[in-house]
């Protein structure tokens, strides 16, 4: 049942990988502004940078919990966990997503890596949030 919890908090990700390709998309679009011909204050163009730079780190953790939520998922319908993790590290090994071909760790270790990647995801959008609310702030100010 642990593999089940961790694969069903791990697909929170992906509502998460949501609200951040919004708001990166949104400060592309800003950012793309001037080859409109309008004007674009450079004290946006800062902001804008952040955030899709914010977005970009989002999309790398995104991916790696989307896979993590996967495998977990999969692993929590083994009929034989040991053989199907031996299994899996040998894969990520060999496609070279693994420094070594087998993991001593135990599942409530691996577990808690895995929910640290969704951490990780989640503190680059409350990054992205904070810079865009700031942003909105000071220029509502400056305006």
């Amino acid at each position: 049942m642990d593999l089940v919890l961790v694969a069903s908090l791990l697909r929170r990700g992906r509502q998460l990988a949501g609200l951040s390709d919004g708001m990166t998309l949104l400060a592309l679009g800003f950012g793309l502004v001037p080859l409109l011909g309008a004007a674009l204050s450079p004290w946006s163009v800062v902001p804008c940078l952040l955030l899709v730079g914010l977005g970009m780190l989002h999309k790398y953790w995104a991916i790696r919990v989307a896979l993590d939520a996967e495998l977990f998922a999969h692993l929590a319908q083994s009929q034989d966990l040991a053989a199907d993790m031996q299994a899996l590290d040998r894969a990520l090994f060999d496609h070279g997503l693994k420094p070594q071909p087998t993991d001593a760790r135990t599942w409530p270790l691996r577990s808690r890596a895995a929910l640290g990647l969704l951490r990780r995801q989640a503190l680059c959008l409350g990054l992205q949030l904070t810079v865009a609310l700031a942003t909105v702030l000071i220029l509502s100010i400056k305006g």
